[in-house]
């Protein structure tokens, strides 16, 4: 009986060892944790639902397919003035659609108006057509006429 009494003092002072005590070291009331005033979408438990947006809607390009009077006048006045030509710059300048541009330049670079830069495969590049540059192909003209003559 004697060990029981002892066993049973042992536990109760073990339970007051480790019970929390009234006077903890903290003084004062116990601080309690402000919420915030608006939930946010980083992350937490009820927030409402991301819906997937819509995308961005590109305007439909309105390109003439035939060239009408005004246009075919812009490109014989106003294309031979420009530095860079190529499809995509008379697309977007002119507003003609790609195969109509191919065609344009191809005229233009046969009546000597513009001349070709480089072509590859799909780009073609060409520039405006310079005086000097009409004197250089005379020249070289003449000679493949001498070369012909000689032979």
């Amino acid at each position: 009986m004697e060990q029981m009494l002892v066993a049973q003092s042992s536990i109760s002072s073990r339970r007051k060892r480790f019970a929390p005590s009234s006077h903890s070291a903290r003084k004062g009331p116990p601080k309690v944790a402000a919420k915030p005033a608006k939930p946010t979408s980083s992350g937490g438990g009820k927030a409402k639902k991301k819906k997937w947006s819509k995308g961005k809607v590109k305007d439909k390009a309105n390109n003439a397919v035939v060239f009408d009077k005004t246009t075919f006048d812009k490109l014989y006045k106003e294309v031979q003035t420009y530095k860079l030509i190529t499809p995509s710059v008379l697309v977007d300048r002119l507003r003609i659609n790609g195969s109509l541009a191919r065609v344009a330049i191809r005229q233009l670079a046969a009546e000597g108006h513009i001349r070709v830069v480089s072509t590859h495969k799909s780009q073609l590049i060409y520039t405006r057509s310079t005086k000097a540059d009409e004197a250089e192909e005379k020249a070289n003209k003449k000679e493949t006429e001498e070369a012909a003559a000689e032979e």
